[in-house]
């Protein structure tokens, strides 16, 4: 009866056992490879947010990069004036219907204003043809969207 434990114990390992026995081994590579680039991430978004990794990489406010770009957009805007437009609209009725209409454009350098006043008799006149077309209704929609905004 001995001899039969004895040939019982050094059987050898069944499939389920040898799979059980690789799985730690895979279990600890996916973490690492889970694990890694999650810490990665979060420790790039920690340096992000608290402002270190945009100084490194000279997008700071106080990088003399940064404050270049920041001049160079902070110019004030440039408006010209069109002059005061009469215009008939497009109406269904006997009775006519006409709009004053006054309108200052924004630019962004002198140098588009001076280029706008060079071409104002054609701006007038597509700005004259646009609101003949238009019907009062279009006209009262249009004005009450921009009051909103």
């Amino acid at each position: 009866m001995a001899k039969a434990k004895t040939k019982q114990a050094a059987a050898p390992p069944t499939g389920a056992e040898d799979a059980d026995a690789a799985k730690p081994k895979g279990g600890r590579r996916r973490l690492a490879m889970i694990a890694i680039p999650v810490l990665l991430a979060g420790a790039g978004a920690g340096l992000w947010f608290t402002g270190v990794l945009p100084g490194l990489l000279g997008l700071a406010p106080g990088h003399p990069a940064a404050s270049a770009e920041a001049a160079a957009g902070a110019q004030a805007p440039v408006f010209v004036e069109m002059p005061e437009m009469v215009a008939n609209l497009n109406g269904t009725g006997r009775k006519a219907n006409y709009v004053k209409i006054a309108i200052k454009l924004e630019v962004a350098k002198e140098t588009d204003a001076e280029r706008v006043r060079a071409a104002m008799p054609r701006l007038q006149d597509l700005m004259q043809t646009y609101l003949r077309d238009m019907r009062p209704e279009e006209l009262r929609v249009l004005f009450t969207e921009m009051l909103v905004q």
